[in-house]
């Protein structure tokens, strides 16, 4: 990994730690290895702690006093929270974008929508789950709204840094994909009312498959954190 140059030494510093959070190279519930990084990166403990505050009001590390920083490890109940408020934004959005979206970004989403239904076809989970995620930045941004686009990409970003299980049942996929079709419908209706509907409960088997190792069942340093 290059070294930072000098500008906003903390920023960069932040912007590549929390990719080693979401990538798995620091793992949840790990210390943050300070010298370590300070020499990966070449730069001083300074920065290096100013980064680790903005992750920290991210909620992507913990700081520990007179111990540095730890890899929040969150509870199923925190991801729980979590996902029940995406759902609600997610809903919002839907509703918003089906008044202001496009009717070209309409057909961009239909085109998304065929590119996932043939990597489902094809059983590709990894790919499908990427154009999953195109479709619903997609509609998040069609609602024309920034406040509501930031709070999600915020969530979202602490979300995609738990491991989610690739294996989900034959039925269970296909209900996601009939929902997702029911998304598409109602865009192309611009049927606000179903569409808020749907996306609202779209997210509710999510915290079945997250693999058991990203989250505790009761870690009170983690619920400390939420507060």
């Amino acid at each position: 990994m290059d070294k930072i140059r000098q500008g906003s030494l903390y920023g960069e510093a932040a912007h590549r730690i929390r990719a080693m959070i979401k990538d798995g190279q620091l793992k949840p519930g790990t210390r943050v290895p300070e010298k370590q990084l300070c020499e990966q990166f070449g730069i001083s403990r300074t920065p290096l702690r100013e980064a680790l505050k903005v992750l920290a009001s991210e909620g992507f590390v913990e700081l520990l006093p007179n111990r540095g920083a730890r890899v929040v490890k969150l509870t199923r109940r925190m991801l729980k929270d979590t996902l029940d408020v995406m759902s609600a934004l997610e809903g919002l959005s839907g509703e918003l974008a089906c008044q202001h979206v496009s009717t070209e970004e309409i057909e961009t989403v239909r085109q998304l929508h065929a590119r996932m239904i043939a990597h489902y076809e094809a059983g590709d989970l990894t790919a499908y789950f990427e154009i999953n995620q195109q479709i619903h930045e997609a509609l998040v941004a069609g609602a024309r709204n920034p406040v509501l686009a930031e709070t999600y990409h915020n969530l979202n970003e602490r979300v995609r840094r738990f491991r989610f299980s690739e294996r989900m049942s034959p039925e269970l996929w296909a209900q996601v994909v009939d929902e997702h079709e029911q998304i598409v419908v109602a865009l192309e209706n611009r049927d606000s009312r179903a569409m808020g509907n749907i996306l609202r409960g779209h997210l509710k088997h999510k915290l079945d498959r997250v693999d058991a190792d990203t989250v505790d069942d009761d870690n009170p340093s983690a619920d400390a954190l939420a507060n």
